[in-house]
């Protein structure tokens, strides 16, 4: 461990890396090329692109699929030059041209491929794939086999072009039986695999069962009978007519929450056994229907849209199983299959349902999505040859791998040589580095030193700026992060990696540490001081030998001594900054500066802007002549003030003055007030909406003039007096109205007031008036009263008029953390429940501008809260604002018309009570992307 304050200790600064045995493996960064071939006997792993785990499995299990591979590999390739006989051309890559070759090309690399693992982004870009976003592994499995067989059914050759179906495609027929006839129809369908309900369900032969299961269809839900010519109940279920060679079961451990609008995964265990005899399922009894496990597929994860996806596989040609996750391939133990460590990782919580016991040849999964089973036969497992062509491409990229491999073995090679002569290098320098007794010395930093031991970080040139003091020497504070070095190995390190200044022996600055002992005995002082001065406040000062203090610098005043003794050193961290070349900026220093010259230094609280002596003896008392002396020591440049000094003569006329100012203010209100007292106390005010009978003309001020003047009334010496009317603030550019006599009524009355005409004769004359502004009406004798005319003066500007709307509603619709509240409408009444949401929203495109720059807490709306407060999930909400149906996801709040504190009407749905419907409501209400915009639809 290095003494850090100990310039001398050279000891713990990463020395022993270099001081120890030779370790080669620490003079490079370059793992062994080796642990990247493949080892003897072993399958080849798949590189995961981002979330393509889902892929790899199927691949792998796939390849260990002899038949399947052995017939692509008798696809004939599309290439031009080797149809042509001639090769592949050495400086051109193979480029497959169809999905088959793309895995023809993969399967022949996995085969005989010298690396651990091979890279499948070739045939992941042929299919359109996204690898960051992982898909349903289920469906893309469907997909991609009938993606498959249709670009096989191209193929002349019958082995190739029925391989789907021979290995995959088995039928069932859907049986509906006429309970008052008898009558039998039945509709045969192909099936690639069977898709098993497992809830509640807790062995693999009950799911089977259930997807049997005969169906009552009764009551709506009748059937039309042909013989009877009318709906009758019936029954209804599937019967397996035929099972293909490869048996894939697919476990629905993925399915449709209704409460929460989303995916779920049921964790739930299901048994299987590794020997399946379907022959008790079969219409035919007659026929070899019993099946081997060959592969599960697991997700492993608590959820359906995370996770990881990976494959116990067994090999068709030894009978061993192997677990398949992407770059990694284990061997499982005694040919058995092991699921134990698989299980044991995505435990979501301790009230988890516990593992069944399995007996022999038998497993439990919660995280098996598909099994997949093969007949079992006596037949020998196929030997498969790789075609010469696509042999010749493996042993390219073999050839490629080996140049890659000798490449990184001759670069580990000769890093290790660089680093053995470092090595050699470091522990003579280290040997050196300590300065022996009366022999010259350098100073360098420890951090300079530490990133020289350091091979991982090359050192730069030594900066030792950063260490100096404002006479250009070393700082005695920096003593502690340097370390003293003889100057052989100095002028080595100076030769070799440049930089400076150096600091030898008459680099340390004699100035500044008799500054420092200046300072620290000040500080001692200051301590007596202290108490002398508060002793001294005690005694009362009599005649005129005492001088004037504020009382605020008389309470920090030892503070204020303390920040002034440090302020050298100060200076010199912000000029130095920090090491390693971390200064403080010059705007950051300036900025400082600025902020503490706007503090007040001592005793410059009692001086007047005048720079005299301040006229409030609140904000200052006489100290005696003792101590202002002492004080006077650390505070020399403070302004002096003798007790007998007269205070600031300007000022005491300003004060005058604003007494007199306060008084006439006080006249002036009781005047306005006394004048106009019905409009100061709103009494007996006119309204557009019933005209007074008494006149024929109202005039018009703002009404932000009448709470400004009310305003100065109240507080005449607190509020400045008001002089002008100023109702140019309610006329257009044009000089004309901005208000209708119907919005003057309504929704523009709060922005204007009605003055009776004999009011309006004293405004004139108490105030500046820019602006006269009268509504006269004008009404026919014996007229009916709807016919009144009313007239403004001046006129109503009718396109500023339409500006000011239009304005209006723009301002309405941009706003931010707004209250929005949903009512739920039943049996078409409106409630509002306690629970109801007040959305935070907000709203508009200019807010959509500024998205990005949202401050924290500033989001959008979560609508997501309806569904917990009404429990109405997303996809049965119907929502609605003034009779319009809100259902474009992509408009802004502002564009719908939902302004603050609106009212949405929330119409539930009702929930299905059919359960097997959930897959519809699915793909209706909940529509996914998955794999849309893919290779895997374009067929």
């Amino acid at each position: 461990r290095n003494c850090r304050g100990n310039p001398n200790c050279l000891v713990g600064i990463g020395e022993h890396v270099w001081l120890g045995e030779i370790d080669e493996n620490s003079f490079h960064n370059i793992d062994d090329p080796n642990y990247e071939r493949r080892k003897k006997n072993a399958f080849v792993g798949l590189t995961n692109l981002g979330a393509t785990c889902y892929v790899n499995t199927f691949l792998q299990m796939w390849f260990l699929n002899l038949e399947l591979r052995q017939a692509l590999y008798l696809c004939p390739s599309t290439c031009s030059e080797y149809v042509a006989g001639e090769g592949i051309p050495k400086d051109k890559d193979y480029e497959p041209q169809t999905i088959c070759e793309h895995l023809q090309y993969l399967f022949a690399l996995l085969q005989n491929s010298k690396r651990r693992y091979i890279d499948p982004s070739g045939f992941v870009r042929a299919l359109g794939l996204d690898t960051g976003q992982q898909q349903d592994a289920q469906e893309f499995s469907k997909l991609f086999m009938s993606l498959l067989e249709d670009t096989l059914s191209k193929q002349k050759n019958p082995d190739v072009r029925n391989i789907v179906q021979k290995q995959f495609c088995g039928e069932y027929a859907y049986v509906t039986v006429c309970n008052q006839c008898g009558r039998e129809s039945k509709l045969v369908s192909k099936f690639y695999e069977l898709e098993l309900n497992i809830q509640g369900h807790k062995q693999l032969t009950d799911c089977i069962t259930e997807f049997l299961k005969e169906e009552k269809l009764e009551g709506d839900n009748r059937y039309f009978c042909e013989t009877c010519q009318s709906k009758q109940n019936a029954t209804r279920k599937i019967r397996l007519l035929s099972l293909p060679c490869t048996l894939n079961l697919q476990l629905m451990r993925f399915v449709f929450d209704r409460q929460t609008g989303h995916k779920k995964k049921l964790n739930t265990y299901i048994g299987f056994s590794e020997l399946l005899d379907m022959e008790p399922f079969m219409e035919q009894k007659n026929g070899v229907y019993v099946y081997e496990l060959s592969a599960v597929l697991i997700h492993r994860g608590v959820s359906a849209y995370s996770g990881h996806y990976i494959a116990h596989v067994k090999d068709p040609q030894t009978g061993e199983w192997y677990k398949f996750n992407d770059e990694d391939i284990d061997k499982m133990e005694g040919k058995k299959l092991q699921l134990g460590i698989e299980e044991d990782l995505a435990e979501p919580s301790k009230s988890q349902t516990r593992k069944p016991k399995c007996g022999k040849g038998t497993h439990c999964s919660r995280n098996a999505y598909m099994l997949v089973y093969r007949l079992q036969t006596r037949e020998k497992s196929l030997t498969i040859e790789v075609p010469a062509f696509l042999q010749e491409l493996v042993e390219r990229d073999n050839c490629k791998f080996e140049e890659w491999c000798n490449e990184m073995a001759e670069m580990r090679k000769q890093s290790v040589a660089r680093g053995k002569i470092k090595h050699e290098e470091v522990k003579e320098l280290y040997k050196r580095l300590p300065a022996e007794a009366g022999s010259p010395y350098d100073f360098i930093s420890l951090e300079w030193l530490q990133k020289w031991l350091d091979e991982s970080t090359p050192p730069k040139p030594i900066d030792n700026t950063a260490c100096l003091c404002s006479h250009g020497k070393l700082h005695p504070d920096k003593i502690s992060i340097m370390k003293r070095i003889s100057e052989y190995v100095a002028d080595f390190f100076y030769r070799r990696y440049g930089g400076g200044p150096r600091l030898n022996v008459k680099a340390l600055c004699k100035d500044c540490v008799v500054e420092r002992c200046r300072i620290l005995r000040l500080k001692n002082q200051l301590n007596e001081d202290y108490k002398a001065v508060t002793n001294l406040l005690k005694i009362t000062v009599k005649g005129n030998d005492g001088f004037w203090v504020g009382k605020a610098s008389l309470r920090s005043w030892r503070q204020l001594a303390l920040e002034q003794l440090n302020e050298q050193d100060e200076d010199t961290e912000h000029s130095n900054g920090k090491m390693n070349g971390n200064a403080q900026s010059k705007d950051e220093s300036n900025e400082e500066k600025k902020e503490e010259e706007e503090e007040l230094n001592f005793n410059e609280d009692i001086v007047c802007p005048h720079g005299d002596l301040c006229i409030s003896e609140n904000e200052r008392r006489v100290v005696s002549k003792e101590a202002w002396e002492k004080l006077k020591q650390y505070f020399p440049k403070a302004p002096e003030f003798p007790n007998n000094k007269e205070c600031c003569s300007q000022c005491k006329i300003l004060e005058r003055e604003g007494e007199e100012n306060e008084a006439l203010h006080k006249m002036m209100a009781s005047e306005q007030k006394t004048s106009l007292q019905n409009l100061f106390h709103d009494k007996c005010r006119p309204c557009l909406g019933s005209w007074p009978q008494e006149t024929d003309e109202l005039y018009i001020v703002s009404q932000f003039f009448v709470e400004e003047w009310r305003k100065f009334v109240r507080r005449p010496t607190r509020c400045s007096p008001v002089s002008s009317v100023g109702n140019s603030a309610l006329l257009c550019p044009h000089g004309g109205l901005m208000f209708t006599y119907a919005s003057m009524t309504k929704e523009d009355s709060k922005l204007i007031a009605l003055i009776w005409p004999s009011e309006w004769e004293r405004i004139q004359k108490l105030f500046v008036v820019d602006h006269v502004i009268k509504i006269t009406r004008t009404q026919a004798a014996g007229a009916d009263p709807e016919s009144t005319l009313y007239t403004s003066e001046p006129q109503l500007c009718p396109e500023c008029r339409e500006g000011l709307l239009c304005q209006q509603q723009r301002d309405l619709r941009e706003y931010t953390q707004a209250t929005i509240y949903i009512h739920k409408v039943v049996d078409n009444k409106k409630v509002m429940k306690d629970a109801a949401p007040e959305l935070n929203v907000s709203s508009s495109e200019a807010e959509e501008e500024r998205e990005e720059n949202k401050p924290e807490g500033e989001q959008d709306p979560d609508f997501n809260q309806i569904m917990h407060a009404f429990s109405v999930a997303p996809f049965d909400q119907n929502l609605s604002i003034d009779g319009k149906i809100l259902n474009d996801d992509t408009a802004t709040l502002g564009s719908l018309g939902v302004i603050p504190e609106s009212v949405i009407l929330l119409k539930a749905d009702e929930p299905l009570a059919d359960y097997a419907a959930m897959d519809d409501v699915m793909q209706v209400c909940m529509p996914e992307e998955g794999f849309k915009g893919t290779g895997l639809l374009g067929h």
